[in-house]
């Protein structure tokens, strides 16, 4: 074994030992409203559910040079946002919102998404999603980073209604073969579902 103390490296090659170890990590894909009305959306992969009871989702939102990004800042000042399961059918698309636009110009104009009204929360949310889940948020914790600025803003999000495309749920089960997730891998790679098996769990 290989014996690597991070701190004697750079960030980067930290954060290329951490995604290429954790993987396949589920990609959210979330839209949030500015304090202007501009709708923005980019996606995220250090994402994961916290609790069912009540249900909350975490989605850890990097800081550039210690200030947040648009996701983080706007969730922070409405308190809402929608977060998306990102698949086949729409990840080319998802990809398109990374990009590193001004806070005044919405991602979405460079995609083919089109926003839908929410029911329960200001923010739109995406109508090719077959699964979005409308929030508000319930916890931000802001982490330091190793170089005095923050690092990054975790996210803890409560969802207040989920959205599930019909095809997909079966006696309220997700049939997941056909929400055709995809996840992120280490660079540029995403990953497909793949073989699935199942493992009895101890009694």
């Amino acid at each position: 074994m290989i014996s690597i103390d991070p701190n004697t490296q750079s960030e980067r090659d930290t954060y290329k030992l951490l995604i290429g170890s954790v993987v396949p990590r589920p990609v959210a894909f979330v839209t949030t409203l500015s304090a202007d009305g501009v709708l923005n959306a980019a996606p995220f992969s250090y994402f994961s559910i916290v609790s069912s009871n009540p249900p909350l989702l975490s989605v850890s939102v990097q800081r550039k040079n210690g200030a947040p990004k648009d996701t983080a800042r706007n969730a922070m000042q409405s308190g809402e946002l929608v977060i998306h399961i990102v698949d086949e059918d729409t990840v080319a698309a998802v990809n398109e919102t990374a990009a590193n636009l001004p806070p005044d110009e919405s991602e979405l104009d460079r995609t083919r998404l089109t926003s839908v009204v929410s029911d329960v929360v200001k923010v739109p949310g995406i109508m090719e999603s077959k699964i979005r889940m409308e929030c508000v948020l319930e916890q931000v914790v802001t982490l330091d980073g190793t170089d005095q600025l923050p690092a990054a803003d975790l996210l803890i999000a409560r969802v207040v209604r989920f959205h599930v495309s019909e095809e997909l749920y079966e006696h309220g089960r997700i049939d997941a073969s056909k929400l055709k997730p995809v996840s992120r891998m280490a660079g540029n790679i995403y990953s497909t579902l793949g073989e699935m098996f199942t493992i009895e769990r101890p009694v």
